[in-house]
């Protein structure tokens, strides 16, 4: 027994050994590539996703991930990244709350996502030959857009208030949160263990609370925070320095809270984050953060934070630049073990019925809902056409479906290869197309900017 227990555990220290290995190269050769990659149509995502699938059980055989049989450890894993990413996307959202700016994230995380999760379900039942339950949960795990690798289409800094990029920004902020009770209703449907309704009535009472509880939590504990941190800064020099632990207090306080209080965690995570930005902005006024710190001289970081006038805009750049170096290592972890999931599953992804969902998704649905939700709004029509494209799926539809697996012990295991399929070809084509969509699409803003002249 003994040399075996030694064979066991050098293959162990084998396996940690090789993914220490394969994190540390990937990590420098994205920072060294970053130039080609970025003048390339590629992305971080789809290099972390290839890499994964060739490491995988199908190819290589270097690292063997078990969605099936480890569920728990996965989701708590893609959890872990979704409440970084919906945190860093909330800090960019820099715009006052009476804007009409925000009329375009709360049509895309609201009236596009009952569409998709309609148009989802229904296919599901029709064409996926599923029960009700099961298709009202694929529909749900797939309608989220994701806040994880929609870093291209994303906002580029703190202020930037282009309406596609804000749109798209908020939607990934938004419709993670948005697709939970519709989660929860299909795994009630498929007798879910950890979910029960004693009714209609106490489902949509729930689904209130939710929504009122994580917009409560989420305010009022940002708020605190930020204005807690300042005063012990400003008043009497204490608490200065760690604020990526003030970051990562923030993220964990709001998610914890909100779900020992049965709100929806993912909803009071971003708007914690948009609380926490502001604050800030009602502190520094129009004036953008980084023009605020411009001015900070080497050595002069204690002084900083404690100046009335500038310390609510040092706290909120400090957690903003600690979370997106965090976001970029769960992204990289995270696209690593989905790839390793698709390269046990790609048989089974081969499948008609699992590729057809992701194209209905893509071409049909995604549009439509859209075209929908945008009736009425100030969005021209290059701009609709824009978002109507880029709705990228990733991180968000993996915790759900890793979620379903481990609440039904299992049954929801059929509808692995769809979900993976909506990944791998979103990864690839919204990856390979967003640079140059975007390129045309400033191309033609400019264009009519300087007719209209």
């Amino acid at each position: 027994m003994q040399p075996q227990c030694i064979r066991h555990n050098l293959s162990t220290m084998n396996s940690e050994a090789f993914w220490f290995l394969l994190i540390g190269v990937l990590l420098m050769f994205v920072a060294l590539a970053r130039g080609p990659i970025a003048r390339l149509p590629l992305t971080g995502a789809m290099i972390y996703l290839a890499v994964g699938i060739v490491v995988g059980p199908s190819l290589a055989g270097l690292v063997n991930v078990d969605l099936i049989g480890r569920p728990a450890f996965l989701r708590v894993f893609a959890e872990i990244g979704l409440v970084v990413s919906l945190f860093a996307i909330g800090m960019h959202l820099r715009v006052p709350m009476k804007s009409p700016l925000w009329l375009l994230p709360l049509r895309l995380g609201g009236p596009a996502m009952l569409v998709t999760v309609a148009l989802m379900t229904a296919f599901g039942v029709w064409f996926g030959d599923v029960s009700w339950g099961a298709a009202l949960f694929l529909a749900a795990a797939l309608a989220p857009t994701d806040p994880v690798l929609a870093s291209e289409l994303r906002v580029t800094q703190a202020g930037d208030d282009e309406p596609v990029r804000f749109a798209l920004s908020g939607e990934g902020g938004l419709n993670d949160g948005a697709a939970w009770p519709f989660a929860v209703l299909g795994l009630w449907l498929c007798h879910g263990r950890s979910f029960s309704f004693e009714g209609g009535i106490a489902f949509v009472a729930s689904v209130l609370w939710g929504v009122g509880g994580a917009l409560m939590i989420g305010w009022v504990l940002a708020i605190v925070f930020v204005r807690a941190v300042v005063l012990l800064r400003t008043r009497l020099g204490e608490a200065i320095g760690l604020d990526g632990f003030i970051a990562l207090g923030l993220m964990a306080a709001s998610y914890g809270a909100a779900l020992l209080a049965h709100a929806y965690g993912f909803l009071a995570v971003f708007v914690a984050a948009v609380a926490l930005r502001h604050e800030e902005l009602r502190a520094t006024g129009e004036a953008n953060p980084a023009d605020v710190l411009d001015t900070m001289q080497r050595g002069e970081t204690h002084d900083v934070a404690k100046d009335p006038e500038r310390a609510p805009a040092y706290l909120a750049e400090a957690m903003l630049g600690f979370t997106l170096e965090i976001e970029r290592i769960a992204e990289l972890s995270l696209m690593l073990i989905i790839g390793c999931v698709v390269s046990a599953h790609w048989r089974a992804m081969l499948d008609v019925h699992a590729v057809l969902p992701a194209l209905f998704l893509f071409f049909v649905v995604r549009p439509l809902s859209v075209l929908v939700s945008m009736a009425g709004s100030r969005a021209d029509r290059a701009q609709r056409m824009l978002m109507g494209w880029m709705g990228i799926r990733g991180v968000g539809a993996f915790y759900y479906i890793a979620m379903g697996i481990d609440e039904t012990r299992g049954a929801l295991r059929p509808l692995l290869p769809v979900v993976l399929d909506t990944i791998v070809l979103s990864v690839l084509l919204h990856g390979s197309t967003a640079g140059y969509a975007l390129a045309r699409y400033f191309d033609w803003r400019g264009r009519r900017a300087r007719a209209a002249e």
